[in-house]
């Protein structure tokens, strides 16, 4: 379930729903059966000593519990709500990757300027998929498969550098965490705009990147 608990300030604010009572097994679950998106297993956390700790034994994870478990992971991705309600059986904790470069890339950018990309979509009236939110203060925008080699001729022609902003498009290759994974004790990753059937269909980068630029612009000035 998945509710609107808070509201974070912005340049314009925006809220952020929590979601509760979803086990990680139920969720990579339902992202295989109705969004159709792979999925795999990563690594999670460990109580010992009173504290929690990444299983993949570094003391000095960057992302305690959130990020691949194995070098060859993808390998392990599967779309089959089947075989994920297997994987996730086996491990009730690991973390759920979502693939980008298959059936959608993302396009990364601080919170501060998602959250005022995400306002000034929704005032254009733009058709958006779903945004997540990350403990380490990022804002992901689902797109089609295909930003990440569009991206950089798409903001130039905007007049602006690729290297001057701090906007990164996820492909082939990469992953994201999907909620409700945690980062360590920084909290869960988070729906900004939840998958529905609504928006079963993503828009294009080239829809949502001037808004994005905009924003990442005005945040770059700070």
């Amino acid at each position: 379930m998945f509710i609107v608990e808070e509201t974070i300030a912005g340049p314009e604010a925006a809220q952020i729903p929590m979601q509760r009572g979803e086990s990680l097994l139920e969720a990579a679950v339902r992202y295989a059966e109705e969004r159709h998106w792979d999925v795999c297993p990563g690594t999670w956390l460990e109580a010992a000593d009173g504290e929690h700790h990444c299983s993949c034994g570094q003391p000095a994870c960057a992302v305690p519990g959130a990020h691949p478990a194995r070098e060859d992971w993808a390998s392990q991705a599967t779309g089959s709500a089947t075989v994920a309600r297997r994987l996730w059986s086996q491990q009730p904790t690991a973390s759920i990757l979502l693939p980008t470069g298959l059936t959608f890339d993302v396009i990364d950018v601080p919170e501060t300027a998602g959250l005022l990309a995400l306002a000034r979509m929704e005032r254009m009236d733009l058709t958006l998929g779903p945004v997540a939110w990350t403990p380490d203060r990022r804002m992901q925008f689902f797109v089609l498969p295909g930003a990440s080699a569009k991206i950089p001729d798409l903001v130039r022609k905007l007049g602006w550098s690729p290297l001057s902003l701090d906007l990164t498009a996820l492909g082939e290759g990469a992953y994201v965490t999907a909620p409700p994974t945690r980062y360590g004790s920084r909290g869960a990753v988070q729906w900004a705009r939840r998958p529905t059937p609504a928006n079963r269909w993503l828009p294009d980068a080239e829809e949502l990147i001037s808004p994005l630029t905009y924003a990442c612009g005005r945040d770059g000035r700070r």
